[in-house]
């Protein structure tokens, strides 16, 4: 049973951390990503092509089961979200580049993170236990 900490609480905190993260960026924060696009690329090649190469590459390391090595690529083509972006401001990082990331990258997986699941579980061969439609 779902507690009302995960169901409320949680929901609730992720909307303040958003909300206090936004009110600290300025639209020349926006405007210096903009005029910087090779990081964005960069960045998003990392997120979309190489983190799931060396998922990949552990799970085939590691010889992990099917199931579990499906979930490993399933987490690996998942977008980051508000947890990533508030890492990057307490760790004084560029916030106004991971949220432009985060919302980039949350557009694209609707195409990549079936994509890359439905590969994984073609390639383990678990089509009778798993299964993820586009």
């Amino acid at each position: 049973m779902d507690s009302a900490l995960s169901t409320v609480g949680l929901p609730i905190a992720l909307g303040i951390i958003m909300l206090g993260l936004g009110l600290s960026l300025t639209l020349d924060d926006f405007r210096r990503v903009g005029r910087h696009p090779r990081a964005v690329v960069v960045a998003l090649a990392c997120q979309l092509l190489l983190l799931p190469a060396v998922c990949f590459g552990l799970v085939l390391l590691f010889d992990l089961p099917p199931l579990l090595a499906i979930g490993m690529m399933l987490l690996a083509a998942s977008p980051g979200g508000t947890s990533a972006n508030l890492y990057s401001h307490l760790f004084r990082g560029d916030v106004a580049l991971n949220v432009t990331l985060t919302a980039i990258n949350s557009i694209i997986a609707i195409v990549s993170l079936p994509l890359i699941t439905n590969l994984a579980i073609a390639y383990f061969d678990a089509d009778s236990s798993v299964s993820l439609q586009f």
